[in-house]
């Protein structure tokens, strides 16, 4: 039998997050999808060593997985390393050419791959925040202390922002192309990974790289939001429209969805602390969540689970619910039994859909808006 594929790939796959995404991605394709379709899974990371590393896991994982599924399980998922470092624009070319001349198209991207450049902890004031403000300190906290960014393009911009979007811009025909017998052409994603750190003050356009910023981290996940959330206005569409343009000659060829999500707030290396420490950062996190904070998924499986949700989800589902509510910000969320969910995120400026007038819900313990699905 010939199988249908569907074509993912998710940068940065090699520890945290996006490794968390490859793994649930297996997962839930192998559950909810018809045994007709297998998953092409292409994954990135910036060097051959950790390629290896993260095949072997990945490989580990579905070896695991399909012993509780039924047979031929496994033959549906075939994994494709490839090598991308998002502040080399060589890199993001290379992989571009590679690509286009391998697949026959790319049916979703999720761009996870990033850096925080955070150099250590304002100590005085995070033992401050979370004696007087916890658990909001350790949802949105201020305290992380960030390198400044260096020209001509700075660091965290290149590669939490700029070596995406030339990365998507070059995949545009992969991003474009429907199969010949798709009807209707059910179109392709481009999934941002921002965060609940993407406070608005941090950012400004005037410094758009953060350069100058003593929040570069943030100030590029504000901005991911700003890019994502306002790709369909129309006083944008006609941007975003040539961004993904592709040659008259193509057919069957439909503009992608752009979509953002965030996975709450995991217990990820993206600081470094001590191992004492770290612990004591995921008890913290443990009681906020016990004390009704939505937001702390702690594990990054859980944090996986919203850019996972709007990937396989049907496009039916995805445009019912933006034309109900808007484009929104889907988060990763949990309940006090760490059961996750996906919810609607409330952004400074733009609400839960961008629409003036919307009813602002309120998350318990850790604050922001949330809205559950």
């Amino acid at each position: 039998m010939t199988l249908d594929r569907v074509y993912i790939l998710v940068t940065g796959a090699n520890s945290g997050l996006g490794f968390a995404t490859c793994c649930r991605l297996v997962d839930e394709f192998l559950e909810t999808r018809p045994l007709s379709q297998a998953l092409s899974l292409i994954f990135t990371t910036r060097d051959s060593k950790k390629a290896h590393d993260t095949l072997s896991r990945l490989q580990l994982h579905l070896k695991k997985r399909t012993k509780r599924l039924k047979p031929l399980s496994e033959t549906r998922i075939a994994f494709q390393p490839e090598q991308l470092d998002l502040t080399s624009l060589r890199s993001v070319q290379k992989l571009s050419t590679h690509l286009l001349s391998s697949l026959p198209r790319l049916d979703t991207i999720i761009l996870n791959a990033g850096s925080g450049g955070f150099t250590g902890i304002n100590w005085p004031v995070a033992i401050w925040s979370i004696l007087t403000l916890f658990p909001h300190s350790v949802t949105y906290p201020t305290f992380k202390i960030s390198s400044v960014g260096h020209p001509p393009l700075g660091q965290i911009f290149c590669s939490n922002i700029f070596g995406h979007y030339l990365l998507c811009h070059a995949l545009a025909p992969l991003l474009s192309h429907r199969a010949p017998n798709s009807s209707p052409p059910p179109g392709s994603r481009v999934i941002w990974i921002s965060s609940l750190e993407a406070y608005a003050y941090t950012f400004s356009p005037s410094d758009i790289q953060g350069l100058h910023a003593p929040a570069a981290y943030e100030s590029s996940k504000r901005l991911t939001d700003i890019l994502a959330l306002t790709a369909s206005l129309p006083s944008t569409k006609p941007w975003t429209d040539s961004f993904f343009s592709v040659p008259p000659s193509s057919v069957n060829a439909t503009k992608p969805k752009i979509y953002v999500t965030h996975p709450g707030i995991c217990a990820t290396t993206i600081v470094a602390l001590p191992l004492l420490l770290h612990w004591t950062m995921i008890l913290a996190f443990y009681l906020a969540r016990l004390l009704g904070s939505p937001w702390h998924t702690l594990w990054a499986y859980k944090g996986a689970c919203a850019p996972v949700w709007v990937a396989l989800a049907e496009q039916s589902q995805l445009d019912a619910m933006e034309e109900e509510g808007g484009a929104g910000k889907w988060g990763s969320s949990v309940d006090r039994a760490g059961e996750e969910r996906v919810t609607r995120t409330e952004v400074e400026g733009w609400g839960f859909g961008g629409r003036v007038g919307d009813a602002v819900g309120r998350g318990g313990g850790g604050g922001g808006g949330v809205r559950r699905i």
